[in-house]
C-alpha cells in the first residue's frame, strides 16, 4: 500500500477526527444521489454512487490535515480518480479553477491542476469501510496535498471554471488554494496565478 508524505508544518496529531458540519449535515439517499460535473465542459456528465463504486479505484494511506492545526495519521483513502472524471466530461482549455459544491450548500474552489492531479480522487472510503454520514457519505474529494476544507462532505457537483470565485469559508479569508506545505492558511496577500501545466501534462 502506497504512503503518501506530506510536509505539515504547524500541525499536530490528534486520535479521532473533530467532525464539523459548517452549514448542518444533510439526509442523503444514495439511491437518489447523482454526481454532476458541469460548468465549462463538452460533456456533463452524472454518475450514480452504484457506477463510481464500479470503477477502478486508487488506495493509498495519507494524513488528514485540518486547516485549524490538527491532523489524522495514516488515514487509508479509496476511490475513484478525480483526474479520469474531469477529463470524461473534456472541460475547456482555458479551465482555471474547480468548484466543489455540497447537499448542504457548502462550496470550496481548488484550483484546476490539483483537482486534476494523479492523487486527486472522489473518496467512497475511509480505511476500507464506505464514508460514514458524518465523513461525507457518499462521497467526498480528496486531494492529499491540499487542506482538509478542501475535502468537501456531501459532495454532489463538480464545477469547472474559467474564473476564481470564493466558496463558504473562502469568503471568511480562508486561502485561495490551501496548500499544506506552504502553510496556505488564510488569504492574506494577493493570489499569484498558478504557473499553468502544458496542454500534454494536462
Amino acid at each position: 500500500m502506497e504512503k503518501i508524505e506530506i510536509k505539515n508544518p504547524g500541525q499536530h496529531y490528534v486520535n479521532n477526527f473533530i467532525l464539523y458540519d459548517a452549514l448542518g449535515g444533510p439526509v442523503i439517499n444514495e439511491n437518489l444521489w447523482k454526481l454532476r460535473i458541469d460548468g465549462i465542459v463538452k460533456k456533463p456528465m452524472e454518475y450514480t454512487y452504484n457506477e463510481l463504486n464500479s470503477m477502478t479505484n486508487i488506495e493509498y494511506i495519507s494524513d488528514f490535515n485540518c486547516v485549524t492545526k490538527w491532523s489524522v495519521k495514516d488515514v487509508k483513502w479509496t476511490g475513484p480518480s478525480l483526474r479520469d472524471l474531469i477529463l470524461k466530461s473534456e472541460p475547456e482549455e482555458d479551465a482555471e479553477w474547480v468548484m466543489f459544491i455540497c447537499a448542504d450548500g457548502y462550496d470550496t474552489p481548488v484550483p484546476y491542476d490539483d483537482a486534476i492531479d494523479e492523487k486527486s480522487i472522489i473518496a467512497l472510503k475511509m480505511n476500507d469501510k464506505p464514508l460514514a454520514i458524518e465523513h461525507g457519505f457518499p462521497a467526498r474529494p480528496f486531494i492529499p496535498s491540499l487542506y482538509g476544507w478542501k475535502s468537501a462532505k456531501w459532495l454532489t457537483e463538480i464545477k469547472i471554471m474559467r474564473d476564481y470565485e470564493d466558496g463558504y469559508w473562502e469568503s471568511y479569508g480562508y486561502h485561495e488554494r490551501g496548500k499544506i506545505e506552504d502553510e496556505e492558511r488564510f488569504k492574506g496577500f494577493a493570489w499569484r496565478k498558478i504557473k499553468r501545466k502544458s496542454k500534454i501534462d494536462r
